[in-house]
């Protein structure tokens, strides 16, 4: 009798040896340059407030301090349970079902993800309010629509601007799964949905709970939603004393450093309680139809991806078209586009150098984990992911004063170079999965059947490793790319003077009211973001 195989019993990869082999010492000493690397702005925060800890007491056990972290920590819960909810159902939705126009919905569904959340809360927040595009529509049936504001204002924003992230991985896992898993539990007489929760989730949770997680943090390092939707948190009280009392800022930066890490070391727990399942090498999924649910579940898609990407496209595109024609009326210049192009440039050219350095330096941390099995590569691993949620505002503030504590390291303040690290540290970790997953993809008999042949470390990873991981490394890039052209906390401190990227544009025409320009800035950025997500990461999401 056939017996159904669980994600605990699969075979082993095609190709993996069940002991992985040892890491050369000089690999194991790059690996701890590289945690090292990843774990100075969070390092640094700890030495500064050992420097100030006569004033520890006093910002722990205030209210101003833990009514915010409060507030950050129901917030992120919140937007990554109601975030892998979504995501994982529209993944299923999208890769397993009979929905109608299902390519469709595979293509735009991941697309929020090109919105910076400052943009895509501001461009919420115009539709809903009075006279807004949204209130226009529905006013007319008696609706009266909320404010955009508060706790329940950030969670719909953040969640509609977030679930990709769990979308995106959760769609490749199950457009991947050999179909013979659920054949056999349909064989032994299971129902549709207990092959769902008992054959399918099972397969999911490795993508769900890394989706989840990078959710979270995502959340609690946002600042321009929640500054925009006037919901205090941890960040936006780090930003208003960011200037004037910086000991409180190291305090609160510790707290969300400590955040981070307790999140990942969940995680990591989480992760010890299913393997990886096994992978078909092309799409095998079982389609389920879903009878007369199938026009309502279509209904249902429509309005939600109608939030999160048409609504913001239309009032953009309003704001744009709207501020042009007023200022024709004026005899003026449509919309002022001075040193719009500088901006483009800058803003593809620090995303591609920051694509590159992070995939070249999480390299070494995939291999040690995914190859070598490493408890070296295991700690960078952590610290990589844990850099991801310190936020883009403490990670700029923490190099900004790193860089000016002597003479030797002031000349990297405000350059190129502190910039780009400041992206590594703070990307890394969306990189850092898709990374692992194609040091996975190789199988090792390749690579001893090429030392067999007397091929050295060098060559065996020019022509047998890297045309193998190619896929997988450009999606990593491309994840990383498409964050950094959206980043602005990080930017606006770590920035050269005068070096404007299209985020840091379009912040200060928000900043100034000038919201035709901020239309027309965000529109281009969006393009410019949805072609790229396109070629490099959902061309390419089956390395995710």
């Amino acid at each position: 009798m056939a017996v159904l195989q669980t994600s605990t019993d699969l075979p082993a990869p095609l190709g993996r040896s069940t002991r992985a082999p040892s890491a050369p010492w000089w690999f194991l000493l790059i690996g701890l340059v590289l945690a090292a690397v990843f774990a100075a702005p969070l390092v640094y925060v700890i030495v500064r407030n050992i420097q100030d800890v006569s004033r520890l007491d006093e910002h722990f056990t205030s209210s101003a301090t833990w009514d915010p972290l409060g507030r950050s920590l129901l917030l992120a819960s919140s937007v990554a349970v109601t975030a892998t909810a979504f995501g994982t159902a529209l993944a299923w939705i999208t890769t397993r079902s009979d929905i109608p126009l299902r390519r469709l919905w595979m293509l735009v569904a991941p697309l929020p993800l090109v919105f910076p959340s400052f943009v895509g809360a501001t461009a919420l927040i115009s539709g809903f309010a009075k006279g807004g595009l949204l209130d226009r529509a529905v006013g007319p049936l008696g609706f009266e629509l909320p404010e955009l504001a508060g706790f329940w204002a950030a969670l719909f924003v953040l969640t509609l601007f977030t679930y990709p992230y769990v979308y995106l991985p959760v769609a490749a896992r199950l457009r991947f799964l050999p179909s013979s898993f659920e054949e056999s539990a349909r064989v032994l007489g299971r129902t549709p949905r207990q092959v769902f929760t008992s054959v399918v989730v099972p397969q999911l949770l490795a993508p769900i709970t890394a989706g989840g997680l990078l959710v979270f943090l995502y959340t609690v390092s946002d600042f321009g939603a929640v500054q925009l939707l006037r919901y205090d948190t941890l960040t936006r009280v780090i930003y208003a004393n960011s200037l004037a009392d910086q000991p409180r800022v190291m305090a609160l930066s510790l707290l969300l450093g400590i955040v981070a890490v307790l999140a990942v070391a969940a995680e990591r727990a989480l992760g010890r309680n299913h393997s990886e399942s096994a992978m078909s090498n092309r799409a095998t999924g079982l389609t389920v139809p879903l009878g007369r649910w199938r026009w309502p579940t279509f209904a249902a898609v429509a309005a939600f991806v109608g939030f999160a990407l048409i609504g913001p496209l239309a009032s953009l595109a309003h704001w744009t078209v709207r501020g042009a024609a007023s200022s024709r009326a004026r005899g003026a210049l449509a919309i002022p586009t001075d040193g719009l192009g500088e901006a483009i440039g800058n803003t593809v050219l620090v995303s591609i150098l920051a694509a590159v350095a992070t995939v070249v330096l999480v390299l070494p941390i995939a291999y040690l984990v995914a190859r070598h099995r490493s408890r070296t590569g295991m700690v960078a691993d952590g610290l990589v992911t844990a850099g991801f949620a310190l936020p883009g505002l403490v990670l700029g503030l923490s190099l900004v004063f790193w860089a000016l504590s002597n003479d030797f390291l002031f000349r990297f303040y405000q350059t190129l170079p502190l910039l780009i690290l400041g992206y590594v540290i703070h990307f890394g970790a969306q990189a850092n999965r898709a990374t692992q997953i194609a040091v996975a993809s190789v199988p090792t008999r390749l690579d001893e059947s090429a030392r067999m042949l007397g091929a050295g470390r060098a060559r065996r990873f020019i022509t047998v490793d890297a045309p193998l991981m190619m896929p997988g490394l450009l999606a990593a890039g491309g994840l990383v790319l498409l964050s950094t052209m959206k980043e602005l906390p990080a930017t606006l401190f770590l920035r050269p003077t005068g070096f404007d990227t299209l985020s840091t544009r379009i912040w200060a025409s928000m900043d100034n009211l000038s919201f035709a320009k901020a239309g027309l800035e965000s529109m281009i950025l969006l393009a410019v973001s949805a072609v790229l997500t396109w070629f490099l990461v959902l061309r390419r999401s089956d390395a995710l």
